[in-house]
């Protein structure tokens, strides 16, 4: 299992310069990969194509860019755009969106995810290849293309969590990206459904859960469950904690001393997934000594 790590709005406000920062530290470290989140502060894909550069060596991720208010071209020209300023080193991780903000916010249809993906999928994969698409379907047209010179494709990968969407991720992405996912649920449902819908090929499977290393458990648990809180209440989560049997996202929250984590990371890998996205919380001193330990165990 690769340890990978988030930067960025999962781990609290901070200005450019500091998560670029840590994005260099990560990869002096040693750390597979950095994964951006793309909520509602930084961009994530104008966040790598920023700090990447002065990151050499390091894979770069979107974890994830929701897909419903980006059209396919756009999004492709973006992604190439990103892949060229960092060497070629994106996995670009895509996602439905939680459909209350989608919804909300952008007043864009929330119905169908899972057939929205498919369709988005059979025209994004194909522009990255920089081949031409002509497609009018159900929920998009695009006609056109985005050829880059001297641009790989990037690997994608779809945020999946239910039975639909995995099925889609399988035939169609190289892999998936969960979020606050617990290992019974990763074990049981996420592995091996996307495994099972990819056929032959070995899909890749990033859990992405929140750690922190500490000698007081139940003051970062209470703190964590009520920021967290929210989340508690998004369907799309609920569904996984309900199936992990969690309250909510404390849970599922890796903490403790470095036995207790070390011993929840091989919980996870013991799941099947390739990769954990972890990422630090706490107070910022918390977060440094996490960070720190985590460096010691990237393989």
């Amino acid at each position: 299992m690769r340890i990978g790590m988030a930067f960025g709005d999962v781990r609290g406000q901070l200005p450019l310069p500091e998560i670029a920062s840590q994005v260099r530290a990560a990869a002096g470290a040693g750390i597979g990969t950095a994964w951006i989140s793309d909520g509602i502060g930084w961009d994530a894909l104008t966040t790598l194509a920023a700090v990447g550069p002065g990151a050499p060596g390091i894979e770069l991720g979107t974890a994830v860019v929701p897909f419903p208010q980006r059209h396919p071209l756009i999004l492709a020209r973006q992604a190439l755009t990103v892949q060229s300023a960092v060497g070629n080193r994106l996995t670009l991780g895509i996602g439905a969106g939680i459909s209350r903000m989608v919804g909300a916010m952008y007043g864009l249809p929330t119905e169908r995810p899972a057939r929205r993906v498919r369709e988005y999928l059979e025209i994004l994969r194909p522009l990255l290849r920089g081949e031409s698409v002509d497609h009018h379907g159900e929920t998009f047209t695009a006609v056109g293309s985005a050829v880059l010179p001297g641009v790989e494709a990037p690997s994608v990968l779809v945020a999946a969590l239910g039975p639909a969407m995995l099925k889609v991720a399988g035939e169609l992405a190289d892999g998936t990206v969960t979020w606050m996912t617990g290992p019974r649920t990763l074990g049981e449902h996420i592995v091996p459904s996307i495994t099972r819908a990819s056929g032959s090929r070995r899909p890749r499977i990033v859990a992405g859960l929140a750690v922190c290393l500490t000698s007081d458990e139940d003051a970062v648990r209470a703190r964590f469950a009520e920021e967290f809180a929210p989340a508690g209440h998004v369907p799309e989560y609920r569904a996984m904690f309900d199936r992990e049997g969690a309250a909510g996202p404390a849970d599922v929250l890796l903490v403790g001393d470095e036995t207790a984590i070390t011993k929840q990371l091989d919980r996870i890998r013991d799941t099947g997934v390739t990769d954990a996205m972890l990422a630090p919380v706490g107070t910022p001193t918390e977060q440094t000594r996490t960070t720190e330990f985590l460096s010691t165990v990237t393989a």
